[in-house]
């Protein structure tokens, strides 16, 4: 497993929204976000940290203004919280090591594919392209991806 930790520099160098979303748990506009409407295969990793979270063979369109997914590409880097911060209570996802507020779990997801589903902000997220993926060190989860 790959040592991934909060980078300072990475931190650095975010801009205003992805700063605002990770390391305040904010949240960007429905509809607005970059990989909302991307359906390239990839992996999307922590943008801060770089931990490999979701793959696109488990996004889907929820229809919700987010990027949706069934489940993370590895439980070990999805840490999961109790919110009560506006008022009802919901699970927070969170990175595990590089600590990003990353989006909110559902339990409203696709039933054939586990039921959950994972409502993440596309400013947490840096997508890595299949063809990309081996170079930028990610070759272990190619073969979770699926073309599309």
């Amino acid at each position: 497993m790959a040592d991934y930790q909060k980078n300072d520099d990475a931190v650095a160098r975010l801009t205003p929204e992805q700063h605002y979303v990770t390391q305040e748990s904010g949240t960007e506009r429905p509809g607005t976000g970059e990989y909302l409407d991307n359906h390239a295969p990839g992996l999307y990793v922590d943008i801060v940290s770089g931990e490999p979270l979701f793959t696109s063979a488990d996004k889907f369109d929820s229809h919700c203004g987010w990027p949706s997914f069934t489940k993370p590409v590895e439980a070990a880097y999805v840490s999961e919280l109790r919110d009560e911060s506006v008022g009802m209570v919901r699970i927070e996802v969170r990175s595990t090591h590089g600590d990003s507020h990353l989006g909110h779990v559902f339990p409203d997801g696709p039933a054939d594919r586990g039921g959950l589903r994972y409502c993440i902000n596309s400013a947490s997220l840096k997508f890595i392209a299949k063809d990309e993926m081996a170079a930028a060190g990610y070759a272990e989860y190619i073969d979770q991806v699926e073309d599309i």
